[in-house]
């Protein structure tokens, strides 16, 4: 061959090579129940992955698994749902237990969700959302084993870790193991937000963490137990069935949505700063297609970016429904690694004095009474995130204690 054709066979490897390293840390922007694992997350098995690791553990006993739509195991370009794949595996799956938004993750936030039959496998759905968040000893009696198997997006108000608490605590007092597969954190790199104040415990916030709290739900489970968090102080017989080649600085693409309101990874780095307009009457973009990645109200000043709440897919009531919004436009935002609280300043300097800014459950939402007291008081945002330090400070040694990862 001559050095003419070598320098351009090294050029074409070359910018392949580019092409191909480029397309590994690629976003993904549109995130569904349909979708494949995203190139970037390839290389990180989750805990449900590597069967080899739990599958003999499963033998000859009689499982319920905590399950929803994420609860998937990946190979290569195909995933296959764990009730699936251990049901062919001929693990004896007694019953199915739901978190909020339900087994197949299409129920709208808050929304009650009954109990059921799951069509595909016949199996018994036990909702844990609504009245029922907790399995009761009825619906345990005969089970040998909990699986939990959730993805989570590691945000304080993100529900399924209350769902875990639950979980947890009833194993706890009926004697069975529980075992969790675990999955990667999406905002697993940073630790940050004000932190829950037990008085103002809700199933929107059960512990006394910090908004961001920087764990895998598989860390998580281990400092519930840990801290003696569960009733009584009583303590889970827990499995955590590790991840492969994950740290806290791993840049993880969620291949399925978690929930309907979270349908893509900018959504979902959003969520921790913009999930405050949960407890406000600004809308963070449910009732359109870029939920938690814009805000806006009808009367806010008229600005060039606007948009109109409509019943869709997970928001059947969107907060101003069928009113023009003006607002902010933040899809194109870079990535965060902190709580960003100028969102919700800047809502609440927009917000005209007789119209009412807080909602009832803005405290739940944050944990504290301190924050509105802060934005009402006019505290800015570097004054308010010093404040939140100490506590973040404290709770980073105590969760120190339960990391399994880097």
């Amino acid at each position: 061959m001559s050095f003419k054709n070598t320098y351009f066979l090294l050029v074409f490897l070359l910018f392949f090579s580019f092409i191909s390293c480029g397309q590994t840390n690629t976003p993904n922007n549109k995130l569904n129940s349909e979708k494949t694992v995203a190139v970037s997350s390839k290389e990180i098995l989750s805990g449900s992955q590597q069967t080899n690791l739990y599958l003999q553990l499963l033998k000859d006993k009689s499982i319920a698994v905590v399950a929803n739509q994420t609860s998937v195991i990946f190979k290569k370009a195909s995933h296959t749902h764990i009730i699936d794949s251990l049901l062919t595996l001929k693990i004896d799956i007694k019953k199915v237990f739901s978190p909020e938004h339900g087994f197949r993750g299409k129920a709208d936030a808050s929304e009650e969700i009954a109990d059921g039959i799951d069509v595909k496998t016949g199996l018994p759905i036990v909702s844990l959302y609504g009245k029922n968040k907790k399995p009761t000893d009825e619906q345990l009696n005969g089970i040998d084993l909990v699986i939990f198997d959730i993805q989570d997006v590691g945000v304080r108000f993100y529900t399924y870790i209350s769902t875990l608490h639950y979980v947890m605590e009833a194993c706890a007092e009926n004697g069975i193991p529980l075992m969790l597969l675990d999955r990667p954190n999406p905002n697993g790199h940073y630790v940050d937000g004000p932190t829950l104040e037990i008085e103002h415990k809700s199933f929107v916030g059960m512990h006394p963490i910090p908004l961001v709290y920087g764990m895998t739900i598989g860390e998580y489970a281990k400092m519930i137990n840990g801290e003696k968090w569960l009733k009584n102080e009583i303590k889970c017989d827990l499995t955590v069935i590790p991840l492969k080649n994950y740290t806290h600085k791993s840049l993880y693409s969620l291949p399925i949505r978690p929930s309907p309101n979270l349908p893509n990874d900018t959504a979902i780095n959003l969520y921790p700063s913009l999930g405050f307009f949960e407890g406000t009457t600004v809308n963070a973009g449910r009732g359109t297609e870029n939920q938690f990645q814009q805000y806006g109200a009808p009367f806010f000043p008229k600005s060039e970016f606007s948009y109109t709440p409509q019943p869709n897919f997970g928001s059947k009531y969107p907060k101003h429904q069928n009113k023009l919004c003006y607002g902010v436009d933040l899809k194109n935002v870079e990535r965060l690694s902190s709580v960003n609280i100028n969102f919700l300043l800047d809502a609440y300097n927009k917000t005209p004095k007789n119209e009412k800014f807080f909602g009832a459950t803005f405290t739940s939402h944050a944990g504290n009474t301190e924050l509105e007291n802060q934005i009402i008081k006019g505290l800015s945002a570097k004054e308010i995130h010093l404040s939140w330090q100490p506590k973040i400070e404290v709770f980073k040694k105590i969760r120190a204690k339960y990391l399994i990862y880097k």
